[in-house]
């Protein structure tokens, strides 16, 4: 079983969601917390993935050496290059991040 972490962004980007997508999005973390190195589809890199629920993606970062997974955000087709653009550009502060919550734990 992985660990999930949401980022603040992947949690604004859920709470502006209409109930039927949190819904899709709630089934996604339950689908990634049980098998999350072998969800979705991987983008650049085969720990960076996202997955589509309905005309959306969540992205998302698989750290298996913590058995984790840090929920990024959640976009559409018309804004996936720009999201997975920066995503990628921030990688490093990310596993950072994740570093440190891992000792507040």
């Amino acid at each position: 079983m992985f660990r999930i972490f949401t980022t603040k962004e992947f949690d604004d980007d859920f709470n502006n969601l209409d109930e039927s997508d949190k819904k899709r999005a709630h089934k996604i973390m339950k689908q990634l917390k049980k098998q999350g190195d072998s969800v979705g589809k991987p983008l650049r890199r085969k720990y960076f993935r996202e997955k589509k629920f309905g005309k959306k993606r969540l992205y998302y970062l698989i750290y298996k050496e913590f058995t984790l997974i840090l929920t990024l955000g959640i976009g559409d087709k018309k804004t996936q290059q720009e999201t997975i653009d920066e995503i990628f550009l921030e990688l490093n502060n990310y596993k950072e991040f994740v570093i440190n919550k891992l000792k507040k734990l």
